[in-house]
């Protein structure tokens, strides 16, 4: 039988990682896989979510299976932090714990190809490399369309626009929550507003990623546009990761909301959500929302996570203000949040960049801004001017 496999592609950034690690010389600078680094370099645990775990190892009393719905309360106490406190989304939005945000992709590609397997799924370019191959293993057809100018460094709202008034009845239109993987690009708020009058006007289906909430100007303002779209339409998913925002990436800590056009669907939602669970990974892992959980039930915990959470905002930004100070025409970085920024480039001018100069980014261009060091900026602008990237 496995005679008949061919082989596969190497994942480019793992492939990246060990580039990197077997490169010897002093002064590399890891721009390319998107964790959250400090000042040391280090991707720490938090302390709130070291102060979790030790109340979890005096207190926990049993390992059972937890369902395929997850932690609920885990789940819940999530839901006021991405939504708000809107009644509307306690009477009309379920939710099921998830192994981290890609598992919750997953889930909900599966479940729009259950409901509506004729849907579209619109998806703007560039995007995180992993979306189109998760819908297209769901069985859903992916239509992109192009979303932002990286020469220019923004958004090509015309195409948008066009994208989304094409759209037919119920496809389905993939929307990043804030802090844009991989381009650092946001809608302005005007452009949320136009965006939420379509998706009303076209009845479609908007499925946010929020991944970065936190880290990009903070957790209100980077719910905003999430709670404009779900206060404005009749159905919506959002894919949550704690990954980023709690430094729980090896622990894949993620939930699927689900908002359903009237109450007496809720029940059809949350069971076929656990069915196709059970038959994906039977029972998430507890550990990291059991971590989340424990911290948002403890005001001391939580104001300790929201207190780190700022920090490691304010670091990310003051990386992207010293990079934009150092070359005028990296001006564009300082008004992009999150981890990432997308520079303008070819695979050869990605590989002369590791190659001559020990810094290492994705082939497409795309950095981690969180991966440097103020310090470092000078060193990343010389490079791209010797390779042609800056004037």
């Amino acid at each position: 039988m496995f005679d008949q496999l061919n082989n596969r592609p190497a994942d480019s950034l793992l492939a990246l990682i060990k580039a990197f690690q077997a490169d010897d010389r002093t002064g590399k600078i890891d721009l390319g896989v998107g964790v959250y680094r400090d000042a040391m370099g280090r991707t720490p645990v938090m302390r709130a979510v070291k102060a979790a775990e030790q109340f979890l190892l005096e207190t926990q009393d049993s390992k059972k299976y937890l369902g395929p719905e997850g932690d609920q309360q885990f789940v819940q106490l999530l839901k006021p932090i991405v939504f708000g406190k809107s009644p509307k989304f306690d009477r009309r939005l379920v939710g099921i714990q998830t192994p981290g945000g890609s598992g919750a992709l997953r889930l909900g590609a599966e479940l729009i190809q259950t409901a509506n397997p004729s849907a579209k799924i619109l998806l703007g370019t560039p995007s995180w490399p992993n979306h189109a191959p998760i819908f297209s293993s769901a069985r859903l057809a992916v239509k992109d369309y192009a979303f932002v100018d990286l020469t220019l460094q923004q958004v090509k709202f015309d195409s948008v626009v066009d994208a989304l008034s094409s759209a037919a009845e119920g496809d389905v239109v993939l929307l990043h929550g804030c802090c844009h993987n991989p381009t650092g690009i946001n809608f302005t708020i005007e452009q949320w507003r136009q965006i939420t009058e379509l998706l009303v006007a076209r009845r479609l289906v908007p499925f946010i990623d929020l991944a970065y909430q936190g880290l990009g100007d903070g957790l209100e303002q980077d719910a905003a546009p999430t709670r404009m779209i779900l206060d404005a339409v009749d159905e919506a998913l959002t894919a949550y990761s704690c990954d980023k925002n709690f430094g729980l990436y090896r622990e894949r800590a993620g939930a699927l909301y689900v908002m359903t056009r009237n109450i007496d669907d809720i029940g059809k939602a949350e069971s076929n959500m656990a069915a196709l669970a059970r038959v994906n990974w039977s029972m998430p892992p507890d550990h990291g929302a059991a971590v989340v959980r424990a911290i948002l039930e403890s005001p001391e915990m939580s104001a300790m996570w929201r207190a780190e959470l700022d920090e490691m905002c304010e670091r990310v930004n003051g990386n992207r203000a010293a990079l934009a100070a150092a070359a005028p025409d990296l001006a564009f970085i300082s008004r992009q949040r999150g981890l990432f920024s997308n520079l303008s480039m070819s695979m050869e001018t990605a590989a002369a960049l590791r190659a001559k100069h020990s810094i290492y980014m994705a082939d497409s261009g795309r950095m981690n801004l969180a991966g440097m060091q103020p310090a470092d900026a000078d060193a990343i602008v010389t490079a791209l001017r010797a390779e042609g990237c800056l004037k």
